[in-house]
């Protein structure tokens, strides 16, 4: 007889080691999905290995879930690039198979949604793609709003899907 280990979970900010092993999980699940030049999709974000970087600016944040200590996903939220001032944009929501289906998407845009909150922002906004149903559905049970075309510079020319939430 086997028995499995207790699973150790842990959300926490991200970290300067963490750049490395985020930008994998991010590529992990974009390949998983498809999302790849080879299917015709900008795979191109210079930000991508250094998100710990990027999220240190103002009033922006960003979060690891760590599972036994192996960064697994992530999510965060920044200042819509060339948005109004009381805009911000859900940001880089990945997540590996594991840990699907245990409502850690859904802690973890809370967490954005009131992070962006208490630093000012009115309206959050987020881009997908339609593939991408699972997270469709969460963002439409967190009370975004499907909107006609794209908001700000986001540069996601493939994320056709686009969405609004008054905070």
């Amino acid at each position: 007889m086997t028995t499995s280990l207790p699973v150790s979970v842990l959300v926490r900010p991200i970290r300067p080691e963490d750049n490395a092993a985020i930008a994998h999980v991010i590529r992990h699940v974009s390949a998983e999905f498809g999302l790849t030049a080879d299917k015709g999709y900008t795979v191109a974000d210079p930000n991508l290995d250094h998100l710990y970087e990027s999220y240190s600016q103002p009033r922006c944040a960003y979060w690891v879930v760590e599972v036994d200590g192996q960064v697994a996903g992530g999510g965060g939220v920044a200042p819509l690039s060339g948005g109004e001032e009381d805009l911000c944009e859900l940001q880089k929501m990945y997540f590996l198979p594991s840990l699907r289906g245990q409502g850690l998407a859904k802690r973890l845009a809370l967490q954005a949604i009131e992070h962006a909150r208490q630093n000012g922002f009115a309206r959050c906004y987020l881009e997908t793609t339609a593939s991408l149903t699972q997270a469709i559905a969460l963002y439409e049970r967190l009370g975004f709003q499907h909107i006609e075309g794209s908001l700000g510079n986001t540069g996601h020319v493939d994320c056709e899907v686009t969405m609004l939430k008054y905070l």
